[in-house]
């Protein structure tokens, strides 16, 4: 088993880095692997709506790292995602990435437990992680929690080392995601597999 996860830092060894190692090490000690992908410093596309990548089979642009988080997923069993907080709300260059990907990639998410995290100097985390757990809870996604909202606070590293309530809240997410996949893989082997749902309806407001 293998979790993704996704460091939405242009830091890539920032604070948002040091709050997924945490969940790494709870998820080795559980016997699950795990992967950072960091999204970096460059320029990330928004999504511009052209519906090329259900024809393509992934997105129109190929310049930045939405096209292997993808590839990434389809072999991983679990998705993290982290945030810094600058203004009250994620990266802005995370939002993008995840537009994408969720629009190329949402078959090969579905059905797979995901959970976000969010770091912050001191405010906006939770206003991160409800933005965050959205793009799950809109492709059939379980989230994962932990005993508290998945944060970490603190400007750097070294500060986020201090917050020792969060770093175990990261902990306790990285053994419930374990705990989760380990369910899923076991009632797998029962012949317990998604149900196909219904057809989606789509409607708007005026009718």
């Amino acid at each position: 088993m293998k979790v993704l996860m996704i460091n939405g830092s242009p830091n890539e060894n920032g604070c948002t880095f040091r709050a997924l190692t945490e969940v790494a090490s709870a998820l080795k000690e559980e016997g699950v692997d795990s992967q950072i992908l960091s999204i970096g410093k460059g320029a990330i596309h928004g999504c511009i709506g052209c519906g090329a990548c259900s024809k393509l089979g992934h997105c129109v642009f190929t310049d930045d790292k939405v096209c292997e988080a993808v590839e990434l997923a389809k072999e991983a069993d679990g998705l993290i995602v982290g945030s810094p907080v600058y203004y009250a709300s994620p990266n802005g260059s995370i939002l993008s990435f995840l537009d994408r990907m969720f629009y190329s990639g949402s078959a090969y998410l579905a059905y797979k437990p995901a959970a976000a995290v969010a770091s912050a100097r001191r405010a906006g985390t939770t206003a991160t992680l409800d933005a965050l757990n959205k793009y799950f809870m809109i492709n059939k996604m379980p989230v994962v929690s932990s005993n508290y909202w998945n944060m970490v606070h603190g400007k750097t590293p070294a500060d986020v080392e201090q917050d020792l309530e969060g770093l175990q809240i990261l902990r306790g997410l990285g053994r419930n995601m374990a705990w989760m996949l380990k369910c899923i893989k076991a009632g797998e082997e029962k012949g317990i597999l998604p149900g196909t749902g219904e057809k989606k309806i789509y409607t708007n407001f005026i009718r």
